[in-house]
């Protein structure tokens, strides 16, 4: 008994503004929603809706390369914390420090500098590209440049937060391995791919669960970098940069359509958890093989 009481209060917080919500959401996925409040039962009318509508199927795209590009972050973090580990670097706190700023920064605050930066006009990066002849695009106008610019932002902000914990990966393995590594005449470069890499994989694991996971879920970028409703669809590669999430929002406050935006919600719910269990299989099938 005294084990539940300790986790009473987290597992009562659980419940209250996580599980409840699910299944409130879920509930109302099955509804259709007046202007004035107030809920009528349609049963799957809204995820047959869902299955016919382009724009669903044109986000779930979206969020899905979005995703898959941003675990880019995940090799680059690896071999940032590698050079962070060696023995001897100075100044290692501040290179940390540095790193990590953009994940104690607001996504808000990130996205509007990176808006600015990104201007088509009169950015930074058009303007240092300009000095070397290249007229450069209109980053987050342009459809062909658009994705790609939002994942580099969305690489830029994750970096840091990846590079701690694979640091603390790096520090928790045994020097005695290294040591008998070089004692047998393997340089730094084999000892990272023959010692760092596979220690580092349930890390690595972990890493790439919860990248995916808040990779999917992307809102805040986006919404300042393109907004919402009307305000967004003038950008001619709002198709390129619209997210599932962002296409609730816009179905449950600003159309007020919120049945529609719960079935729209449950299905990324539904394809979140798809993927983890594939992360969970694959890394199954790794540890197995390996």
């Amino acid at each position: 008994m005294w084990g539940y009481a300790f986790i009473a209060p987290v597992g009562l917080g659980l419940a209250v503004f996580y599980l409840w919500p699910v299944l409130q959401t879920g509930y109302f996925s099955f509804t259709e929603w007046g202007a004035f409040g107030g809920h009528t039962w349609t049963g799957l009318d809204n995820y047959r809706r869902l299955l016919s509508d382009p724009q669903v199927g044109t986000s779930l795209v979206n969020t899905v390369s979005y995703t898959l590009l941003g675990l880019l972050a995940i090799p680059l973090a690896i071999v940032f914390a590698a050079l962070l580990n060696r023995e001897g670097l100075r100044g290692v706190g501040v290179y940390r420090t540095l790193f990590f700023l953009p994940v104690v920064t607001m996504p808000v605050a990130v996205a509007m500098v990176w808006r600015w930066l990104y201007n088509g006009d009169y950015g930074l990066i058009n303007h240092v590209l300009s000095l070397v002849g290249i007229d450069g695009p209109n980053w987050i106008a342009d459809p062909d440049t658009a994705l790609y610019a939002l994942v580099l932002v969305g690489i830029w902000s994750s970096v840091g937060y990846n590079l701690i914990i694979f640091l603390a990966g790096m520090q928790a393995i045994p020097r005695e391995y290294y040591d008998a590594a070089a004692i047998d005449g393997a340089g730094p470069v084999r000892q990272f791919f023959r010692i760092t890499l596979p220690l580092l994989s349930p890390t690595a694991f972990f890493v790439s669960v919860i990248s995916v996971i808040g990779s999917l879920q992307l809102f805040d970028l986006v919404y300042v970098l393109v907004g919402s409703g009307q305000t967004a669809r003038t950008n001619p590669a709002f198709p390129r940069l619209q997210t599932v999430v962002q296409l609730f929002y816009d179905r449950a406050f600003v159309t007020n359509d919120r049945g529609y935006a719960a079935a729209i919600v449950m299905l990324l719910l539904v394809v979140i958890i798809a993927l983890t269990a594939l992360q969970f299989r694959l890394q199954k099938r790794w540890v197995h093989y390996g």
